[in-house]
C-alpha cells in the first residue's frame, strides 16, 4: 500500500468512528473523529481517561477548526496563525456547537494546525480536523514509534500510520490564546 493510499485508508477509518494512530511533532498520537461521540468514548476508554478534560484538535487549515471555536478578535487570530502550521497548540473560546465530549468540562477547545507532513496528510485526506490525544494509557509514557503502539493497543486500534515523528524530544506547547498565559511549555510530560 502507498503512502498516499495508506493516508486515504486512515481518512476512511476515522469517518466510519474508528481510532488511528499517527506520528505528531513528538509522539505518536491517538485520533478519531471529534464529531462522532461514540468514536470518542472509545478513545478516552482506551487512554483511561476523563472525558472532564477535554482534547486537543488539529487541522491541516484554519477553516476546519471552524465548527468548534468561537469567533475570535482579529489580534488573538493574527497571534495564533503567526505560529501555525508548527508545534504550538493554543486554548480558544469553544463554539456554541463544540460538542462536550471535545471540550471537555471547559468553555474553551484546545487547537493546532501542525506542519507535519502525517497529520497534514490525514486532516486534508477526511477533510476536517481530527482528534490529537497522545498515544498512551494514562500515567504510561506516549508512544514514540508505530510499533510502540502496536504493542501497546494491539487490536483496540484500527489502523497504525508509519512514520516518523517531527523530531521534537517534547510534546507540544500550550498556550491560553486570550491572555497568551503558558499553560505546557514543551519540555512538560503529555502522560495524559
Amino acid at each position: 500500500m502507498t503512502n498516499r493510499q495508506l493516508i486515504r485508508s486512515a481518512a476512511e477509518i476515522v469517518h466510519r468512528g474508528g481510532i488511528i494512530a499517527y506520528p505528531t511533532e513528538a509522539v505518536f498520537g491517538l485520533g478519531c473523529d471529534p464529531a462522532d461521540p461514540a468514536a470518542v468514548e472509545r478513545l478516552l476508554n482506551l487512554k483511561q481517561r476523563s472525558l472532564r478534560h477535554g482534547l486537543i484538535l488539529v487541522a491541516e487549515r484554519f477553516d476546519q477548526l471552524a465548527g468548534y471555536i468561537a469567533t475570535l478578535p482579529a489580534k488573538i487570530e493574527a497571534r495564533m496563525r503567526a505560529t501555525w502550521p508548527g508545534p504550538q497548540t493554543w486554548v480558544v473560546p469553544a463554539s456554541a456547537a463544540c460538542p462536550l465530549w471535545v471540550s471537555g468540562e471547559h468553555d474553551t477547545v484546545a487547537v493546532r494546525i501542525s506542519a507535519h507532513p502525517v497529520v497534514q496528510a490525514l486532516c486534508a485526506s477526511a477533510g476536517m480536523a481530527i482528534v490529537s490525544t497522545s498515544a498512551n494509557r494514562r500515567g504510561r509514557p506516549p508512544a514514540r514509534s508505530a510499533l510502540a503502539c502496536r504493542l501497546r493497543f494491539g487490536s483496540d486500534i484500527d489502523l497504525v500510520v508509519p512514520g516518523a515523528t517531527g523530531g521534537q524530544a517534547r510534546p507540544t506547547a500550550i498556550r491560553e490564546a486570550i491572555s497568551g498565559k503558558l499553560i505546557r511549555a514543551s519540555g512538560d510530560n503529555e502522560q495524559q
